[in-house]
């Protein structure tokens, strides 16, 4: 049985960390559409962040981004992203990311770690659930498709992307899968 190491995220991961969330992402449907370098470099640059990787014989298995930058309040922090190779998953390797990023950002200060998942991702939903988060908010993007583009009314998946922008985040750099 190989071991897995969980330590900081540092520089001589960025590469493995992007290159995992591309191939485990859709980014091509929100909310990855923010998936990017930029986006893994603001983490590494924020005040108390806490990022992680898991390492298997130095190899990068799993991620996770986490920062003291939530929107709302200043007092809560945000787990932001993660990821683990589907070679690794069940192993349990997303629970100790899960619990190493919390505690991180419980030292910090945070009252409060806010994380949220697509609808349809039931994995990380029974993970955040079991990792002792609980549901508080549901929000449901309602869409008005412009009655005069006809491919839009026909096929809404048909739609060029756009990056995904959050409010204090730098924009992607729009790199396509």
């Amino acid at each position: 049985m190989v071991s897995i190491e969980i330590t900081p995220l540092g520089f001589e991961h960025l590469r493995q960390v992007l290159d995992l969330g591309y191939r485990v992402f859709d980014v091509t449907a929100k909310p990855y559409t923010s998936w990017s370098l930029t986006t893994i470099a603001e983490h590494l640059d924020t005040r108390d962040s806490s990022c992680w990787v898991a390492l298997s014989e130095g190899t990068v298995v799993g991620f996770v981004l986490g920062s003291m930058e939530f929107e709302l309040r200043d007092d809560w922090a945000y787990l932001e992203w993660i990821a683990v190779d589907p070679d690794h998953q069940g192993k349990g390797i997303a629970r100790r990311l899960v619990d190493v990023c919390c505690d991180g950002l419980f030292s910090a200060g945070a009252s409060r770690v806010v994380t949220d998942v697509e609808g349809s991702n039931t994995a990380s939903a029974t993970l955040m659930t079991r990792s002792g988060f609980a549901p508080a908010v549901t929000v449901t993007l309602f869409v008005r498709p412009n009655p005069s583009h006809v491919d839009t009314v026909k096929s809404m998946a048909a739609l060029p992307k756009r990056p995904l922008i959050r409010s204090g985040r730098l924009v992607g750099d729009n790199r396509q899968p």
